[in-house]
């Protein structure tokens, strides 16, 4: 089924504020294997201007992607979940994300199209902190998988 296209420009309402925890951090970018001691460090942190520890680039992932679940769990816009695939990510930063941040997101559907009997859905997260300020900015696209697409990769087992 189309995803319904009067759904573009369509906002969510703001999420809880999520604090950015230094444990939080160090766990990221352990896992992640990035060793910037900006990261674990705050004497490191506050050395390069900043008030404490920094999150990694794609630490905002998880907090925008959560937020999308707004999006994708809206009955009304027709989105079969059980066929969506992560098709890509980018972010634009005003400033780190950094340990303290109490953080909301915003999300708005920016495009949605058919390609190839897929249904693309461009999601933006807008981060801002607990003072209104703009932080950062995180596009996501998920694909939703068309039925031909499914039986096509199923085509060969038996």
């Amino acid at each position: 089924m189309a995803l319904d296209q009067s759904f573009v420009g369509r906002s969510y309402p703001p999420t809880e504020p999520y604090e950015v925890g230094r444990e939080k951090i160090r766990e990221f970018a352990e896992a992640v294997g990035d060793a910037n001691p900006a990261y674990t460090d705050p004497e490191a942190a506050k050395a390069l201007g900043h008030p404490d520890v920094i999150a990694p680039p794609t630490f905002v992932f998880a907090i925008t992607f959560k937020a999308a679940g707004q999006v994708v769990r809206d009955p009304q816009l027709g989105l079969d979940y059980d066929r969506v695939v992560h098709g890509d990510q980018k972010f634009s930063y005003v400033r780190p994300l950094r340990a303290g941040d109490r953080l909301t997101v915003t999300s708005t559907i920016e495009t949605i199209r058919s390609m190839a009997g897929n249904e693309i859905l461009d999601v933006r997260g807008e981060v801002h902190d607990e003072a209104g300020e703009h932080v950062a900015t995180a596009w996501t696209k998920l694909v939703a998988r068309g039925a031909d697409a499914e039986q096509d990769t199923t085509a060969g087992e038996a």
